[in-house]
């Protein structure tokens, strides 16, 4: 009896001191980890701010109720959450563009007001911490390749027969490689803006390339860099730019949303959508229209490109 009565003692002095160990541990704690995402900050805020209503980590319980406020800013995003195991806490997400395009994120947890039995639960059976940390690891990994997969979305259309209204605009032509390409346009569009610009010229749409010659195999391509213009502009002979009309045609027309490194992929659809249905090309170059800007959309899975191929009519045939 007198044996029992020791270790009840023993037992209750145990249960005091550990309730006094676990009363005097951290009240907070802070676990951060970071990642680089090849990607723009908006696409990249984008994706995060849209999910930030049902939080990335496994850290919560499902069976809890938690009370969340959230702040967003252009490069940062800030949750408030309550819950019972932890009475307050924020989870903040900062964005940070690099030189090179790419974009860091933060995440950021701040937990403190710890409830009682959770301090008892991680004195106990561990640091919750390691496990925030490599959880937060994963979920960083996993908006990565949501980024990423988000990025790479496309789609064709094969739209078929329509009429596009031609009209004036201002040209530059050049060849290019194909794996110059992109670099040619951006110059030659360069140079027609800023001639269009120092002249007072308004764009009527928007930016469009005719093909004069192109290469499937190699990308190679001559092409002629054009924006359209309401009206007829008389420049000099010895311009770098010129000016040009269209005529009004009838062409077969496929949609490509997406990135442009998606287009010949589109322009194969394009042609053989065009084979398929015994069309007859007109003498006029096939081409392609920009129907938005890429530097106002950094997400390319919106980006849409407009192919037409001009095709001969009956009355031309006859």
């Amino acid at each position: 009896m007198k044996f029992l009565k020791y270790l009840l003692f023993l037992l209750l002095i145990a249960f005091i001191g550990m309730a006094i160990y676990i009363a005097v541990q951290p009240n907070d704690f802070q676990v951060t980890e970071s990642t680089t995402i090849n990607a723009p900050k908006a696409v990249v805020f984008d994706i995060v701010s849209d999910t930030t209503d049902v939080d990335w980590s496994s850290f919560w319980k499902t069976s809890e109720t938690i009370n969340k406020e959230a702040s967003t800013a252009s490069d940062s995003i800030v949750q408030i959450f309550t819950s019972k195991r932890i009475k307050k806490s924020s989870l903040k997400w900062t964005f940070v563009s690099n030189e090179d395009g790419s974009t860091t994120v933060t995440r950021t947890l701040d937990a403190y007001k710890l409830a009682f039995l959770t301090k008892a639960k991680f004195a106990l059976f561990g640091d919750n911490e390691k496990e925030l940390s490599q959880q937060f690891k994963t979920d960083l990994e996993s908006i990565n390749n949501k980024v990423a997969k988000s990025m790479s979305t496309y789609s064709i259309t094969i739209d078929g027969i329509t009429e596009f209204g031609g009209g004036f605009y201002m040209y530059k032509t050049t060849s290019s490689t194909g794996s110059n390409k992109s670099t040619a346009m951006k110059k030659q569009y360069d140079d027609i803006t800023t001639f269009m610009n120092t002249h007072n010229i308004t764009a009527s749409g928007m930016p469009f390339t005719i093909y004069i010659e192109r290469s499937p195999d190699n990308g190679n391509v001559i092409m002629t860099n054009a924006i359209p213009v309401s009206e007829r502009v008389i420049i000099a002979e010895d311009g770098n730019v010129l000016s040009g009309f269209m005529e009004r045609t009838k062409a077969l027309k496929v949609t490509l949303k997406g990135n442009y490194t998606n287009l010949e992929e589109a322009w194969a659809a394009a042609n053989k959508s065009f084979q398929d249905q015994n069309l007859e090309p007109s003498e006029m170059s096939p081409f392609e229209v920009y129907k938005n800007d890429p530097t106002l959309l950094p997400n390319p899975a919106h980006w849409v490109t407009e192919i037409y191929i001009p095709i001969k009519e009956i009355n031309e045939a006859l």
